[in-house]
């Protein structure tokens, strides 16, 4: 039988890229997949699923021991909104809750891995078996930044780091040396859109790790649809760190930015 790896899935195309992956590789994929967030496909690769409300805890370990799951990823976004309105916590998701000092984001998330590895299953790296998603530095465009851009961009990378310090959120919008908008619960679109209102067409787009990111969860990512959304609200360019980015549609977004004369830059 091949090697087993478990899936929790989010929304996005992230797990259904690894999913295809780990079947090449040889795996058979047990996937513990969220209500309302994951992608119905998952099931055509899938050698076992469950569908999971958000906080079924308990009930997601009793699926990996069942199935002899001892390894697992943590893929795909969950929206932060339904954080308020759609969750069904067990008493394993609510002693891990209780146990926190605070429930910010990557706390609640580091939390949830460190118990799932007290009992047993190890969480990898999101990169895992897709290393080649991971961003490569340099000037991704036919356009190359301005001066004022890279200025703008420097002083984004300095407080896009302090507010993933904060464990607020990843990205800021910036322009004319002045921040425009910051990343919470809204995520990276909204604020795009946030800061692209008030830049009207001269901000930038940082987005970066937290200082302590934790690999296993919520690596920063960009692709096509974060162009697409810089297009319609004037933000001119886009800057991530290279090695530390998920880079998804990456030739379908290269052209998108190269149709708006967006620069994408990786340092």
């Amino acid at each position: 039988m091949d090697e087993k790896i478990g899936l929790i899935a989010g929304s996005g195309q992230f797990p259904v890229l690894f999913s295809k992956a780990a079947l090449k590789a040889g795996y058979a994929i047990c996937t513990a997949a969220y209500v309302n967030e994951a992608d119905p496909q998952l099931t055509r690769f899938s050698h076992k699923i469950e569908w999971l409300h958000l906080g079924q805890v308990k009930r997601l370990i009793k699926f990996f021991r069942q199935n002899g799951v001892d390894r697992a990823v943590m893929l795909g976004a969950v929206r932060k909104t339904r954080l308020f309105s759609d969750v069904k916590p067990d008493l394993k998701a609510i002693s891990i809750i209780a146990g926190m000092r605070h429930t910010h984001d990557d706390a609640v998330m580091r939390a949830f891995a460190d118990s799932l590895e007290k009992d047993g299953i190890r969480i990898e790296p999101s990169t895992f078996l897709l290393p080649e998603l991971l961003a490569a530095k340099g000037v991704w465009t036919d356009r190359k930044p301005s001066r004022s851009e890279k200025k703008d961009i420097a002083l984004g990378f300095s407080i896009a780091r302090e507010i993933g310090r904060l464990d607020i959120g990843q990205s800021v919008v910036v322009a004319g040396g002045s921040i425009l908008a910051v990343e919470a619960i809204d995520g990276t679109d909204a604020t795009i859109e946030r800061g692209g209102r008030l830049g009207k067409g001269e901000a930038v787009l940082v987005k970066v790790c937290k200082p302590n990111q934790d690999f296993r969860f919520d690596v920063p990512a960009v692709g096509r649809q974060t162009v697409e959304t810089m297009g319609r609200f004037g933000v001119r360019a886009l800057a991530v760190e290279a090695g530390r980015t998920l880079v998804f549609d990456r030739s379908e977004m290269i052209d998108a930015a190269n149709a708006s004369h967006i620069t994408i830059v990786c340092e």
